[in-house]
């Protein structure tokens, strides 16, 4: 796909100059569009998360759940106070969230944890992993009371230490995909190669050419989801993504897990609806301005690349690396189970009565944007766990007769 100028608007001039010494000091002049994704998104000083430019809430690029008030948070401590009951409340309980944003979720769970459950908050570590240092700064500032948190890299963290709950919402989806086209039956590779056009002034044009795949851990993974690209129900032109880092990024957090769980929020689908040979376009889009588009060439670090997560490889990898499935569900089904549908019936037959009627509004249409399934509400929720005693999945079995977390029962 080659990308006309007029397109080109908002650029990062300095990152696509970056981009383009990369390319050229390349073997053949190319890079996978997991390195270009991974520049455009991560670049320590001009990738879109590591500049001043991304923005995430109601008048940035995009939303999260956390931005629509803090039940989403407060639901979700509740699981973890589960979580904790389930593990023997160990001490400390160890909660890891994994790309935090502004920290709008952290403060909202220790906040809700401090005033119903005085015994968890007390006895809490709180960790961040943040690879953005714009956003880090933020996160501390907005913390900064909080004498649980603090902020530590992977290496940082002992393997086989954590105890707790490893949490993650819209981390998966960011983080660099390779992409692939079939074309005689045959997988192989989109790279990215850079075109300069000469008018006026210097322009840089990214474009999509195709060769061999980079690594044969691309079959291994469609392997791993038994996923076979060479049926004929693939037809010349199907193209779509392979998350690579996404199962390094599975076992990273297996190994540092002792015992405990793994929730992780996102939206996509499993293998066999993700590689539907009717998505023939893949999954990937870009985001700016609160508007997407399917364009990873223009807004050059200044807006988001996202391509959805596949959850069968999550689960697999998980298996493979020591993790059991608890369950996977949608949010929407996820938030009622865990009371968000009282908050609702509350809002209805309370608030109404106490709030005025703007407030009223704005709190309803934010415990609905949560479950709406044709948004947030539609996002996988999938738990792993890990090191579970035997005579805890006894006590999680007998549970007010139900198999499994809160968050999975039928609200």
């Amino acid at each position: 796909m080659k990308i006309q100028q007029s397109d080109i608007n908002d650029s990062n001039p300095e990152l696509c100059a970056l981009i383009c010494e990369r390319i050229a000091a390349s073997p053949q002049r190319r890079i996978t569009f997991a390195e270009y994704m991974d520049l455009a998104l991560y670049h320590p000083q001009h990738g879109y998360y590591n500049s001043d430019r991304q923005s995430i809430g109601k008048q940035g690029d995009f939303i999260t759940s956390s931005h629509w008030g803090a039940d989403f948070a407060e639901v979700l401590a509740e699981q973890f106070v589960e979580m904790w009951e389930f593990l023997g409340k160990p001490h400390p309980f160890t909660v890891v969230e994994m790309g935090a944003g502004r920290g709008t979720f952290a403060e909202n769970v220790l906040q809700y944890l401090q005033r119903q459950y005085p015994d968890l908050f007390h006895i809490l570590e709180y960790i961040i992993i943040e690879v953005s240092p714009v956003l880090q700064a933020e996160q501390r500032q907005r913390l900064a009371d909080t004498k649980c948190v603090k902020w530590c890299n992977w290496d940082e963290i002992v393997n086989n230490s954590i105890v707790g709950c490893f949490f993650s919402n819209e981390l998966v989806d960011a983080l660099p995909v390779h992409q692939f086209i079939v074309e005689k039956g045959q997988v192989r590779e989109i790279y990215v190669t850079a075109e300069t056009t000469k008018n006026e002034q210097e322009e840089i044009n990214f474009v999509e050419v195709i060769g061999e795949v980079s690594t044969p851990k691309i079959a291994e993974y469609l392997d791993l989801v038994s996923i076979d690209l060479s049926a004929s129900v693939y037809g010349d032109g199907y193209r779509s993504e392979v998350n690579l880092a996404a199962l390094d990024w599975m076992s990273t957090v297996a190994q540092k897990l002792q015992r405990g769980y793994l929730l992780t929020i996102d939206y996509g689908y499993p293998a066999h609806r993700y590689y539907n040979p009717r998505r023939r376009e893949g999954t990937l889009q870009c985001y700016y301005l609160h508007r997407y588009h399917n364009n990873p060439y223009i807004n050059v670090g200044r807006q988001d690349l996202t391509a959805h997560v596949n959850f069968t490889a999550l689960e697999r990898q998980g298996e493979l690396c020591g993790l059991e499935v608890v369950g996977f569900t949608q949010q929407a089904l996820f938030l009622m189970a865990l009371g968000l549908g009282d908050r609702i019936a509350s809002l209805s037959t309370n608030d109404a009565e106490v709030l005025d009627l703007a407030t009223f509004l704005r709190r309803r249409e934010a415990l609905h944007q949560l479950i709406d399934p044709m948004g947030l509400g539609g996002f996988g929720v999938l738990v792993q766990s890990k090191g579970l005693r035997d005579e805890e999945k006894v006590h999680e079995a007998k549970l007010s007769r139900r198999e499994s977390l809160k968050g999975f029962t039928v609200p």
